[in-house]
């Protein structure tokens, strides 16, 4: 654990000085020095592969990969749904909540952040500017994405816990080790639907933004379509699947860790 929160730190330095030239949405930037905090090195290791950009108005280019951009609609999901679950993870073990109200409190900061704040809020202007629009428009691939990242927390926190001694203490190292592992299983978990999501134009994953508008366009034409245009066509038999599959894989979760 030593060693893992060390790498962390110089991880976390590296990506939060490094990542302010980067031509990227503000809160893509937010995202990865959030999703560094916890997942250390490999936070720093998807930033390098993912979004820094190699050589001076190349990032659009860079970026245009299907994987970099379901990475960071992955990344953006981490950063503000996992922050909401282990906030409610460490205040449910501060209050020494019972296993149900646990989940449900991890639950309602995960969503409620991720989708209130990381999503409809800082994403409003690809709705039109309506923070209302995008509420409504952003909660499908919220809830799903949610789902599949909790599913992976939840297995991964209640199978660690147990062996660590301390890891169910908030004021001690290992329940922040753990918080970190499960963050990555969760994000691991995560990934395949959004990149159903990012391919059915109802997410979008890597944003360039230029201080300049002499500088090259901000990104390809398919990456700056409003969300609003993907997300009102009709789901149809898949979205049910998909709604289905993540609550399933939910249920799964916490059924097996009881």
């Amino acid at each position: 654990m030593n060693t893992w929160f060390g790498l962390t730190a110089v991880s976390l330095v590296f990506v939060a000085f490094d990542i302010r030239r980067t031509p990227a949405h503000p809160v893509l930037k937010w995202a990865f020095v959030i999703l560094t905090l916890f997942t250390g090195p490999f936070g720093a290791f998807f930033y390098v592969l993912g979004c820094r950009e190699p050589l001076r108005n190349t990032h659009e280019d860079y970026v245009a990969a299907r994987w970099r951009q379901v990475l960071g609609s992955t990344m953006h999901c981490a950063a503000g749904d996992g922050l909401g679950i282990i906030a409610g993870a460490a205040l449910a073990a501060g209050w020494a909540l019972p296993r149900w109200g646990d989940l449900s409190l991890e639950y309602a900061l995960g969503f409620g952040f991720g989708w209130a704040f990381f999503q409809a809020f800082a994403m409003r202007e690809m709705a039109g500017g309506s923070y209302l629009r995008s509420l409504r428009l952003t909660f499908f691939p919220e809830f799903v994405s949610m789902n599949f990242l909790m599913a992976g927390m939840v297995v991964t926190m209640r199978l660690l816990m147990p062996h660590l001694p301390g890891a169910g203490d908030p004021l001690a190292l290992p329940f922040w080790f753990v918080m970190s592992m499960a963050l990555l299983v969760g994000f691991i978990l995560a990934y395949p639907v959004n990149w159903w999501l990012v391919a059915r134009g109802l997410k979008h994953g890597m944003i360039t933004v230029r201080a300049s508008r002499t500088d090259r366009s901000a990104s390809h034409p398919e990456h700056d379509a409003p969300v609003s245009v993907a997300s009102q066509q009709s789901l149809g038999i898949e979205g049910v699947v998909v709604t289905g599959l993540s609550m399933l894989a939910l249920a799964a979760a916490v059924l097996l860790t009881r």
